[in-house]
């Protein structure tokens, strides 16, 4: 009798499968494309001199919100209008908005990079007073 049970469980299962395997392979199908293309990006990545700085304002990209768009009245008319706000900042259009948020990335990255620069200098500075051992 458990045969039996075990049987209609493993064929249920099966066919629930089978029902749904279209939206299965089709997430599968969409991993694989983003690994492939990972590691796409990877490979190119190993010759290109600035993929540093690519991926640095990725980063920093990700990290800062998205312009959103609001529609507000017109205090004149009282028609609704289209803003754009990033920030807390409401823009008339989305290239402003988008510029504002482009120099956003911008600064983000910069400050990396300045932070990074500290970091190097103080270690470049330890080994000179001679606390820190020099590099093989």
């Amino acid at each position: 009798m458990s045969d039996l049970i075990l049987i209609a469980i493993i064929f249920c299962t099966g066919a629930v499968l089978y029902r749904f395997r279209r939206p299965i392979l089709g997430a599968l199908r969409r991993f694989d494309a983003r690994n492939a293309a990972r590691r796409e990006e990877e490979f190119r990545a190993r010759f290109d001199p600035y993929a540093h700085y690519k991926q640095t304002l990725r980063l920093a990209e990700d990290e800062i919100e998205q312009v959103s768009e609001i529609a507000t009245p017109d205090p004149r008319t009282g028609v609704p209008l289209t803003r754009y706000v990033f920030l807390g900042t409401a823009y008339d259009t989305r290239e402003e908005a988008d510029g504002a948020r482009r120099t956003a990335v911008i600064a983000m990255a910069r400050e990396f990079y300045k932070d990074l620069d500290t970091i190097a200098l103080k270690r470049r500075a330890r080994r000179a007073d001679g606390i820190m051992p020099p590099r093989p």
